[in-house]
Order: C-alpha cells, then sequence, then structure tokens
C-alpha cells in the first residue's frame, strides 16, 4: 500500500501540492489526472522522494520513506520503479543495456543483469529487440524499453509520469495494455499521472483529480460506467467532457460571413498533430487487446 499523509511541496511561496492525504491499496491502479501545473507530476515523484516534501509523510509497504537515511532511502527506492514521460534512454546504448543500467548501479553481477535486463524485455514484448539502440526504435518501442528498464528491480509500486503523452493513440493502446498486464500479473501497485481522461477510464481502478495542488474529487472507475454519475467539482466535470467545444466566427463565405470570402469544404478541421477526436478509441483498442 501507498500511504500520502498531508503531503505538502513548496517552491518558495508556491505550493504545488498543498496537503494531499491518499491512500492506494497494494495490487491497484491508481490515476492522478488534472490540467497542467496542477501538482500532479510533483506528488508523484513526491511518492519515492525524487522531490522530498515539504511537508507530511508518505508510507510505502509499510515503510516511512520521508524517515530513511540516504543509504536507506536509496535501497528501498529500488523496490519503487519510474517511467517517464519522454523515454530518457542512453543513445549509445542497446535496448538491453538500458535496461540493465539501474541493475549495474545497484552492483548485480554482469551475468544476473543480462539475464534480468531479457526477463523485462520479453514482459514487455521486445526480447527481440535487445540488441538495437534507442535511434532503431520506435517511440512505442522506445516508451517500452523504458517500462521494462522500471521493471528490472523487481518493484512493487510502479509510477508513470505521462507514459502515453508522446505517442501516437494506437501505440497509447500498446503501452496501457502491458502496464494493465503488468499490474495483473505481476501485482504491482500502480500510479498513472495524465491529463487524459480516456487514458484514466482504460486503466485505473481509482481516480484522483487535481487542482491548484490539492486533491479535490476521487471516484472509483465503476462511477464512470454509470450513467447518472456526475463528478461534484467542475474540473472533474469539465475533464469528463467527450468533446472540445471553441468559439470559432463564421467560415468564409457560410451564411452570414463576408461576400467575395471562399467557404472552405465543410468539413470538420482535422486533429493537431499528436491529438486524437474519439476519447474512447484509447479504451476500445485496450479491451480490444491490441
Amino acid at each position: 500500500m501507498i500511504s500520502i499523509q498531508n503531503v505538502s511541496t513548496a517552491f518558495g511561496e508556491h505550493r504545488a501540492v498543498d496537503d494531499v492525504s491518499l491512500e492506494i491499496p497494494t495490487g491497484s491502479i491508481q490515476g492522478i489526472i488534472g490540467f497542467s501545473g496542477a501538482g500532479k507530476s510533483t506528488l508523484l515523484r513526491n511518492v519515492n522522494l525524487l522531490l522530498r516534501p515539504s511537508a507530511g509523510r508518505v508510507v510505502v509497504d509499510g515503510t516511512d520513506l520521508t524517515a530513511l537515511s540516504p543509504n536507506g532511502l536509496r535501497e528501498a527506492r529500488r523496490g519503487i520503479g519510474m517511467v517517464f514521460q519522454h523515454f530518457n534512454l542512453v543513445h549509445n546504448l542497446t535496448a538491453a543495456q538500458n535496461v540493465a543500467l539501474a541493475l549495474k548501479f545497484a552492483g548485480v553481477d554482469r551475468r544476473a543483469r543480462q539475464a534480468r535486463a531479457l526477463e523485462a524485455l520479453e514482459i514487455v514484448g521486445l526480447a527481440d529487440h535487445a540488441g538495437r539502440y534507442p535511434a532503431e526504435l520506435s517511440g512505442g518501442q522506445a516508451q517500452r524499453v523504458a517500462i521494462a528498464r522500471a521493471l528490472s528491480t523487481r518493484p512493487s509500486v510502479l509510477l508513470c509520469d505521462e507514459p502515453t503523452s508522446a505517442v501516437d493513440p494506437r501505440t497509447t493502446a500498446t503501452v496501457l495494455q502491458h502496464l494493465v498486464d503488468i499490474n495483473r500479473d505481476l501485482g504491482i501497485t500502480t500510479v498513472i499521472v495524465t491529463h487524459e481522461m480516456n487514458v484514466i477510464r482504460a486503466v485505473a481502478d481509482d481516480v484522483a483529480v487535481m487542482e491548484d495542488g490539492s486533491v479535490v474529487e476521487r471516484f472509483a472507475l465503476a462511477d464512470l460506467e454509470r450513467a447518472d454519475f456526475a463528478p461534484r467539482t467542475g474540473i472533474g466535470r469539465y475533464l469528463l467532457e467527450d468533446e472540445i467545444a471553441l468559439e470559432r466566427p463564421p467560415l468564409r463565405g457560410a451564411a452570414g460571413a463576408p461576400d467575395g470570402d471562399r467557404a472552405d469544404s465543410g468539413t470538420t478541421p482535422g486533429n493537431a498533430p499528436g491529438t486524437t477526436s474519439t476519447p474512447g478509441d484509447v479504451r476500445e483498442a485496450v479491451v480490444a487487446g491490441v
């Protein structure tokens, strides 16, 4: 279990995380969602003390990380894997060497490192890519190598900071399916930070909504499936919207537009690069086992 107890993190006068308490059951997938600047990533880094809280306690599997010595914290972190938004792979190392890097720093002997690296790559379906360099991998494959690296120490907790924001929708489904499989097959407690509600719908057991450094609402994934469910907060309701509503001027040449302006084809504008128009696509793809 992860127990976040009255945690605050301040940068000068600004409180990025403000008195947050959260209990995450062992073996569950906890989603944390909110807009940019809500404090999601800061809170995630508080869990393994990459950012030490200004106040409060973080207890992981019965160990109070905030009370540990530097050496004790270093040892405890081996049980907490982390997947970052950007892959952060070393470009002159192969996939297997990247995965084994944390084990090398931990003093694991070479033969054991190689075996564990291949084991982790097998979990994410990339054992046959062990000898490839990052430049030879797609974005989705690179992220899966990063997931394998996080798994190489055989952690009990996996922290994921926007793990799908740098990949396309189909690859998003593949990455999320691996995270779901890892949680189900290995029993790893998983925390996923994202600003995408479709990602939360696809994988999370429980959802925490953050705004201005605070958790303003919590609900279970099962609640989202109820026709009568409505979030209590404005931010929660906004994040559940299926569509993006914009105020746009009339089309040129359309009724009411200035004469002489040529109308466009009348089709809906395409998505900006890296965005999708159908929030349900990812969830459907995950359910289908992509």
